[in-house]
């Protein structure tokens, strides 16, 4: 990306084709519950199991994932569900107080009238793995009366979605395009977005950054994890054990652990009714029923590497519990000065005393966190995970399914795609 670099050595340059409308972007005059209902109407035919470029695109991203055809049906359920036009709304005014500010200046009592006015042009750039990890930045900016391009991946999700929305709302065919480009052999030109919004790795969003206009709007999403924390009340007796370990497989397995939100490291109490060796028994026959609900995608590597670490596990004293074909693991009290393996469908457990014993892992490896399962969510259980620094809390079994009202890294949905008028 250098521009000092030999013509010869650049790179070939993709631009978008939006058009330059001196500011005024392609909604700008559509009320914004026109644009809320269009989202809605596209989301909720996406849902429907039989629409056409639904199915064309299920298998495009089986394919590129690797993940199998029921996780890619999960992910897409999971996805949509959540899209609905009271949802969109409720998030509109918690962050701006209403749908009627993105139109036009609103008074509110003590304060001048202000406009929530679309900061402009907005490029979103995805991340390899997560399925739709750009839908969602796409469509509350689109809420915000932005014009989008999407960096879209081979499997044509946000393309076919955009196309679902121009058919909805005529206007959003020149509000929101999605192209492809490989990031390797080619540059995208971001100095005319207002904002850019990426996902990936830390190299990779420095790049990204420095190729932004000067005073565009950057939000950066980078590597994350989850973990679980499981209180000594928690584990009082083996139902109730049971069904913690049946939510921390699933957010365990699903996506095959490549996710923020993939939980890679859980802790239990000491002392508890249900001791760490009996949950980890629980867990193991859980991790054999989730697999069944949703199996591995064709990943030998990733096979070979869960035997590895089972084996390295067992010599340094841990309990090991491996799948059929190395489809997943479980590794007991490995040493506390080893970060977690962050393999997919590999999740360590670790007894602790108490919640510092497990703030002091996660302080001593840094690892940055997106959530945390806990057994309940309750104020005084969530200080536990509020030391930790995360982005959310969730119950087990839901780490991977955040409602659309939950914050992505700590940011808000919407906001970050407007700019405030005052009228003072």
């Amino acid at each position: 990306m250098s521009r000092g670099a030999a013509p010869s050595m650049r790179k070939p340059c993709v631009h978008a084709t939006v058009s330059d409308r001196h500011g005024v972007t392609a909604l700008s005059q559509i009320p914004a519950r026109r644009i809320l209902a269009a989202i809605g109407d596209a989301a909720q035919r996406w849902r429907n199991e039989d629409f056409a470029p639904r199915v064309r695109t299920i298998d495009r991203l089986a394919a590129r994932t690797g993940y199998a055809l029921p996780v890619v049906e999960y992910a897409l359920d999971a996805l949509f569900d959540e899209i609905d036009t009271g949802a969109l709304a409720r998030v509109v005014t918690r962050e701006l107080g209403g749908l009627d500010v993105l139109d036009g200046f609103v008074e509110r009592p003590g304060s001048s009238p202000t406009h929530a006015s679309p900061i402009g042009r907005v490029c979103i750039i995805s991340s390899r793995t997560t399925i739709g990890v750009a839908l969602l930045p796409a469509i509350f900016a689109l809420l915000a009366k932005c014009d989008i391009v999407v960096k879209d991946r081979a499997d044509g999700l946000l393309g076919a979605f955009c196309d679902t929305l121009a058919q909805e709302l005529g206007e959003m065919r020149d509000a929101a395009q999605a192209l492809t480009w490989d990031s390797d052999t080619q540059v995208y030109d971001l100095q005319p977005f207002d904002a850019v919004v990426a996902f990936g790795g830390d190299r990779a969003l420095l790049r990204i950054r420095a190729a932004c206009a000067p005073m565009a709007r950057f939000l950066g999403f980078g590597p994350m994890a989850s973990v679980g924390y499981i209180t000594r009340e928690a584990l009082r007796d083996e139902r109730s054990a049971a069904v913690l370990a049946d939510g921390a497989a699933r957010d365990a397995v699903l996506y095959d652990g490549e996710g923020c939100l993939s939980l890679h490291a859980l802790f239990a109490q000491r002392g508890a009714a249900v001791s760490t060796a009996r949950m980890a028994e629980l867990l193991a026959a859980a991790f054999e029923r989730a697999v069944v609900e949703f199996p591995p995608g064709p990943t030998p590597a990733a096979a070979q590497a869960r035997r590895t670490a089972a084996f390295r596990a067992a010599n340094a004293g841990g309990a090991v519990y491996a799948g059929t074909n190395g489809s997943w693991a479980l590794v007991v009290d490995p040493p506390m000065d080893e970060p977690p393996l962050f393999l997919g469908r590999i999740l360590e457990v670790r007894a602790v005393d108490g919640p510092d014993d497990m703030l002091a892992y996660l302080r001593r490896h840094g690892l940055a966190l997106e959530a945390m399962a806990l057994p309940e969510l309750s104020p005084e259980i969530a200080k536990i995970a509020l030391q930790a620094r995360v982005n959310r809390v969730a119950t087990f079994g839901r780490l991977q399914r955040p409602p659309l009202d939950a914050t992505h890294g700590g940011r808000p949905r919407i906001a970050d795609f407007i700019k405030w008028v005052t009228m003072a």
